[in-house]
């Protein structure tokens, strides 16, 4: 049973929040797959992203109202006292209608929307929720931490270090579902792409500005049909925010966040071209925190199997090879019907690994 709360039919999904306000504007219509909600198109009066930007903590963990659209997103993969798998995520996303100062109200142009899910091997529960800046409903602070919508909230704890993003505590409730979870890190947070620059597109320059935090440590506990089940496990957060993301000829992303057993830490995503030249960079991370970007042509990311999903072949079974790392894994989701049937339905959910390398991570797929 899914608990879906909608206040009208707004189409946002993630890594790119690629999404939104021009659905709500077009009421029940919905967007299309490679820009959801124009964002292939002009951005001309929202802020652009450049390279050189230098970031400033705490003030990038708080909101950026001059671009279209912006998320703070937390996966989680856990294991309860058995060895039992889960997987957990949290999402808040806003989107600006239009630019401009901020108004107080029903006037505000911001609107904000979350996702929270959890998944095990037999079952994976969902929900949907959303909001209009202005109102008190949802938002986010920078100091002291604070992001929110309705009862779900991601807040800093005692002594929550800028530059870590942490300690975090991280909770969100549905009916069939709950989770509360904390979230320790002692590295410092990853700057993604060109030192927060990241390119999502080779030819035309779309890009945003993308950090993460992919050292948190999780603990806590989930219930499910009101069975509370104690976790640990580790969590990866994504902050990122653009104004135009996409090009028109983009239909759809595959993205992997993954934990190696050896502590190595991998993103990578796939931006997929309807001519089928694909651009897939990504980001090898070792264990104390420093990293190495990959290029796109440097990898290579293929599907082996797909499974039938709400009339859609989704791709669910992955290998993953960066012959340069001498790499080569195949990537198995814990429950392929990870369907996250939202107002833009897409895939994600926890995946394993193996082959040159072991380890878990989360997998989000669109546009399918």
């Amino acid at each position: 049973m899914n608990d879906r709360r909608v206040n009208d039919r707004l189409a946002i999904t993630r890594r790119a929040l690629f999404g939104g306000a021009a659905a709500l504007a077009l009421g029940r219509k919905r967007a299309g797959a490679q820009g959801f909600a124009g964002l292939d198109k002009s951005a001309e009066e929202f802020a652009p992203v450049t390279p050189g930007r230098k970031f400033t903590f705490p003030a990038d963990h708080g909101p950026h109202p001059d671009y279209r659209i912006e998320w703070w997103y937390v996966t989680a993969n856990l294991v309860d006292s058995s060895g039992a798998a889960f997987g957990a995520q949290w999402t808040l996303f806003r989107q600006a209608m239009r630019s401009g100062a901020q108004q107080e109200g029903w006037a505000n142009p911001q609107l904000w929307m979350a996702h929270a899910a959890v998944t095990r091997a037999d079952s994976h529960r969902f929900s949907e929720t959303f909001a209009r800046g202005g109102v008190g409903q949802a938002g986010v602070e920078a100091s002291p931490f604070r992001a929110f919508i309705d009862a779900w909230e991601m807040r800093g704890l005692d002594q929550m270090r800028d530059d870590a993003i942490a300690p975090l505590q991280l909770t969100a409730a549905a009916e069939d579902f709950s989770y509360a979870l904390r979230l320790d890190a002692d590295h410092a947070l990853v700057l993604q792409g060109d030192a927060g620059y990241s390119q999502k597109s080779e030819r035309s320059g779309q890009a945003s500005y993308y950090y993460s935090q992919p050292f948190f440590k999780a603990k806590g506990s989930l219930t499910i049909d009101d069975r509370r089940t104690e976790v640990t496990g580790q969590a990866w957060m994504d902050r990122e925010w653009s104004s135009q993301p996409l090009t028109s000829d983009q239909t759809g992303w595959d993205w992997f966040a993954l934990h190696f057993k050896t502590g190595e830490k991998l993103m990578l995503y796939r931006l997929r071209r309807r001519d089928g030249h694909d651009f897939s960079p990504g980001n090898w991370i070792l264990p104390d925190g420093t990293n190495r970007q990959i290029a796109s042509g440097d990898l290579d990311i293929t599907a082996l199997n797909w499974t039938e999903i709400a009339g859609r072949r989704i791709p669910t079974l992955w290998r993953v090879a960066i012959p340069r790392l001498e790499l080569k894994i195949e990537c198995v989701p814990l429950n392929d019907k990870s369907w996250m049937g939202t107002s833009f339905a897409y895939w994600e959910g926890p995946i394993s690994f193996t082959g040159s390398h072991a380890g878990v991570g989360y997998l989000e797929m669109t546009g399918y």
